[in-house]
């Protein structure tokens, strides 16, 4: 019997489904649109984003794993193009905007390839190759740079924040990261450098201007004392860190007193006292002077503390409280009963400094420094904040540097440097995978020419000079963007760290060959797709041809 005209469904009621080219355009379309939207910010040249969110919350910035972790972004290729950049800053701090247009780049080129019925798993092959080949490339030209070259790591640290509102002053904030970062470093077992960023504290103040930002080796808590009767200086501190509070203990089931004589009361009372009289002894049995406590400190306590010239600190944050104990050599008690002797850390000095209006306290002169702070000034909140982010992509970029010992030129030198090398090298592949790796290397032409766009220069006469120049064998020829000429890199000190290019050339590469092997998008209802095949109205996201 014929099952008749019955259709079957087997997918939900409101279900979308793309297929095959469709699929492949309209995600390539998606990723692209993501890819634009911070073009404008590549480069010294570039320009910042506003960004509002639904709070009404305004972020001023060009950093572009901020800008794209502002945007609300729907469609599910484009979400993986924001991967791209919250990995490059995850493993490098620099780069997101470069990785993000290299990505952006590759799939644009996919798109021409697959409209000439280059099957998506040639180009995919293609671009493995080509990743890996250019890996290869990045390694033979990069040079070293070790952890004395002070001079270098400086300029390493200058062109990350040539893009960024601080350029003006670069000098200043570069000294200041590069000195940051080397005082945390240590070397491990395996005699290389290792830096562990979380040991670098940013405490932000409005007001004054940006020059005032200043390092602090060791600690600045955000806490003032709890008594006004408390010392403002203490030198050579002895540093009690106590995770328990400086109160009598309530109890915690519902009990009731009863007191019959009046005369008990006063026993009561002053047992009450006794007991915080106790504690603070206790602490000042120990030798300690300076007592950080991660809880409440009772208002009869604190004058007890006060009186033995002893300086508190109540409710310090739990990461201040670990920051203390690995810089001053303290353990964090749990207890004040159990406070020992050896419990104790050690600060050369402990003060109190008004910062605008509040107080703050500056722990400094630590005997194994391996935590530094930064007080970060600045006229607005919105200035703050892009000081923090420009000098975070700074130290992040001087710490990759003294881990991995290597650098590259910038000002696109190096992608330019990388295309001409994978040209010649798609000639010996041969088969059809030659094509993709010709197109890998047009992409990686993308970073020069969009530098080139920002800077108002015109992107193919550039294009064509850096190419001559990098025939002629001038590996380290880059647009300067400032004379819009093409200049030795290496002579101007523009450089960065190896591990950006890396890093950059292989999430891009990731992120296109996992976009472009999709060929089927099923959306539940309510799911953001483009509607229709492309050029249907309404379908693809506007793009102008570049």
């Amino acid at each position: 019997m014929g099952m008749g005209n019955t259709p079957i469904v087997i997918l939900k009621e409101g279900t979308k489904r793309d297929k095959g080219k469709d699929a492949q355009f309209n995600n390539i379309a998606a990723a692209r649109t993501i890819s634009d939207a911070v073009r404008s910010s590549l480069g010294p040249r570039g320009m910042d984003k506003m960004l509002v969110d639904s709070m009404g919350d305004v972020v001023i910035t060009n950093d572009g794993v901020t800008i794209l972790k502002e945007i609300d972004v729907q469609h599910p290729a484009a979400k993986m193009l924001v991967e791209v950049a919250k990995t490059q800053d995850q493993e490098v701090g620099d780069g997101t905007t470069t990785s993000v247009i290299l990505a952006g780049e590759l799939l644009k080129k996919a798109v021409d390839m697959v409209d000439s019925n280059v099957h998506p798993t040639i180009i995919t092959s293609g671009y493995r190759l080509a990743n890996a080949q250019a890996q290869k490339i990045l390694v033979d030209i990069s040079k070293k740079v070790s952890y004395d070259d002070d001079k270098m790591l400086k300029q390493i640290a200058e062109v990350s924040m040539n893009s960024k509102q601080v350029n003006a002053m670069k000098d200043f904030f570069s000294d200041l990261v590069v000195d940051a970062v080397k005082t945390i470093a240590e070397k491990g077992a395996d005699k290389k450098w290792h830096v562990d960023l979380n040991n670098i504290q940013t405490v932000k103040k409005t007001g004054t201007s940006m020059g005032d930002t200043q390092l602090v080796k060791g600690l600045i808590i955000d806490k003032e004392p709890v008594h006004s009767a408390m010392p403002k200086v203490i030198k050579n501190a002895k540093v009690a860190l106590i995770d328990a509070a400086f109160e009598v203990k309530k109890t915690e089931i519902d009990a009731k007193i009863q007191i019959t004589d009046p005369s008990k009361l006063n026993d009561f009372l002053m047992e009450e006292e006794n007991m915080l009289r106790r504690m603070v002894e206790k602490v000042k049995s120990v030798g300690a002077n300076v007592v950080f406590c991660q809880k409440g400190i009772d208002d009869l306590a604190q004058h007890f503390l006060a009186k033995e010239g002893i300086y508190a600190a109540r409710r310090v944050k739990k990461s201040d409280m670990e920051k203390l104990a690995a810089s001053t050599g303290g353990n964090i008690i749990n207890k004040i009963s159990e406070l020992e002797k050896d419990d104790l850390g050690y600060a050369g000095l402990v003060e109190v400094k008004k910062v605008q209006d509040n107080d703050m306290t500056f722990v400094s002169d630590l005997k194994d420094a391996k935590t530094v702070s930064i007080l970060i000034r600045g006229g607005t909140k919105h200035v703050v904040d892009e000081i923090e982010r420009s000098l975070i992509d700074a130290w992040s970029v001087v710490k990759v540097a003294i881990e991995d010992g290597m650098m590259v030129t910038g000002g696109g030198s190096t992608a330019v440097e990388i295309a001409m090398q994978l040209r010649n090298y798609s000639q010996s592949v041969g088969g059809r995978e030659q094509i993709a790796i010709d197109a890998f290397a047009s992409a990686m032409e993308s970073i020069p020419t969009t530098l080139a766009e920002n800077a108002g220069l015109d992107p193919i006469d550039i294009l064509i000079e850096m190419r001559k120049q990098h025939k002629a064998g001038k590996k380290y020829a880059g647009l300067n963007p400032f004379t819009g000429k093409v200049e030795d890199m290496f002579k101007l000190n523009v450089i960065e760290p190896y591990r950006i290019g890396k890093q950059a050339i292989n999430s891009a590469t990731d992120a296109a060959v996992m976009i472009l092997r999709i060929d089927d998008v099923i959306a539940a209802r309510g799911m953001p797709m483009p509607a229709g095949p492309p050029g249907a109205a309404g379908s693809m996201p506007k793009m102008e041809d570049d």
